[in-house]
C-alpha cells in the first residue's frame, strides 16, 4: 500500500531571527514561525519567558557590541540566518513637552537603532541566504495622529522610512524588507498602560472603541502578519507595510 509522503512545511529549513521574543507580540511571533517548520532564535532581556523550543538568548538591543555577539551565536547554532523580525521596543506617553532628552535618546536608542545594529550585524548572514527577509515592527502610531505619543509616534515613524529605504537598498541583492503596523494590541505593555489609569475599565473601553472593530489586536493577529511577510512564498513581497488595526486606519464606522 502507497503512503502520501508528508508535505513540507511552509518555513522547513528557515532559520529566524525574532526580538523582543519573550513575550507579547514576539513571543507570538516565534511560536507561529515554529509551528510552520521554523528554527527560530529570540533575542530578549527576559529570555527565561520565551517560548518553549526556542534558542534563548539574553541581550540588550541598545548595545551594539552585544547585538553583534548574540546574533553570530545565533548563526552558528542556527547554521546561518534566513529572517529577522525586528520586534523589540518600548513604549512612551505624553505630548511633546512631556520627555526631556534623555528619554528621548533612550526610546529612540531601544526602538529604531535596535533595527539598524540587529539587521547591521545579521546582513552578512542574510547574504548568504536564498530566503532572506527582514520585517520590522511599526505601529498605526506611524501613520495616525494618536494623542499624548509624540516621542512613540516619532520612534514608529522612523521605522516606517526605514523599511522603504531598506527595501531600495537590496531589492537586487534579493533581501526582502517589510513591517507589520498593528493597532494597539493586547500585550504587557498595554496592560500596564490599563492598570497605571485611573479607571482602567473605562482606558480598556476607550482603547477598544478607538479601533473600528471594537476590541485590541491580538498578538497571534500580528504573528500571522509577521509569518506572511516573511514567508518564502511571497518572494515578491517586499517594501510592504501590512496594517494590522481592526480598520483604524482606514475605516470610520457609526457606533
Amino acid at each position: 500500500m502507497s503512503t502520501t509522503p508528508p508535505q513540507p512545511l511552509e518555513f522547513d529549513g528557515i532559520r529566524a531571527l525574532v526580538t523582543g521574543g519573550g513575550a507579547g507580540i514576539g513571543a507570538a511571533t516565534a511560536r507561529a514561525l515554529m509551528a510552520r517548520g521554523a528554527s527560530v532564535a529570540i533575542l530578549d532581556l527576559s529570555p527565561d519567558t520565551a517560548p518553549e523550543g526556542t534558542i534563548a538568548l539574553r541581550c540588550d538591543v541598545s548595545d551594539s557590541a552585544a547585538v553583534d555577539q548574540a546574533v553570530e551565536q545565533v548563526a552558528e547554532q542556527l547554521g546561518g540566518l534566513d529572517v529577522v523580525i525586528n520586534n523589540a521596543g518600548i513604549g512612551a506617553q505624553g505630548d511633546v513637552t512631556a520627555n526631556d532628552d534623555a528619554e528621548w535618546a533612550r526610546v529612540l536608542d531601544i526602538n529604531v537603532m535596535s533595527v539598524a545594529r540587529v539587521t547591521r550585524a545579521a546582513l552578512p548572514h542574510l547574504r548568504g541566504s536564498e530566503n532572506a527577509v527582514v520585517v520590522n515592527t511599526s505601529s498605526i502610531a506611524s501613520q495616525t495622529g494618536l494623542p499624548q505619543r509624540v516621542l512613540y509616534s516619532a520612534s514608529k515613524g522612523a521605522i516606517h522610512s526605514m523599511t522603504l529605504a531598506m527595501a531600495a537598498d537590496w531589492a537586487r541583492e534579493g533581501i526582502r524588507v517589510n513591517a507589520v503596523v498593528p493597532g494597539t494590541a493586547n500585550t504587557p505593555w498595554v496592560g500596564r498602560l490599563l492598570e497605571a489609569a485611573d479607571d482602567p475599565v473605562a482606558e480598556r473601553k476607550a482603547l477598544e472603541a478607538r479601533q473600528a472593530h471594537g476590541r485590541l489586536v491580538e498578538p497571534e493577529e500580528v504573528a500571522e502578519a509577521h509569518c506572511y511577510l516573511a514567508s518564502p512564498r511571497n518572494r515578491s513581497t517586499t517594501g510592504v507595510l501590512l496594517t494590522v488595526d481592526g480598520g483604524t486606519t482606514s475605516l470610520r464606522v457609526r457606533s
